[in-house]
């Protein structure tokens, strides 16, 4: 059942590829968002913290998703 979710294609490539790209990029979101948010918005910890909430949640699915595929 797993095999069949993780491997799902969307426009050709497994839906777990696109779980990977999405958590990459969130990453590098959280990463750069208090250089570039630094004088424009007062909150940029809070927005921080909550795409890096986010990017971990997917990065966890994506792991999971290639674990259990196998089983």
């Amino acid at each position: 059942m797993f095999n069949q979710i993780s491997y799902y294609p969307i426009f050709g490539y497994p839906f777990i590829i696109y779980l990977g790209i999405m958590a990459i990029i969130l990453f590098l979101i959280a990463v750069s968002i208090s250089t570039i948010f630094k004088g424009k918005i007062k909150s940029h910890f809070k927005t921080h913290r909550a795409i890096a909430i986010v990017s971990i949640v997917i990065a966890l699915i994506h792991g999971l998703m290639g674990l259990l595929a196998y089983i």
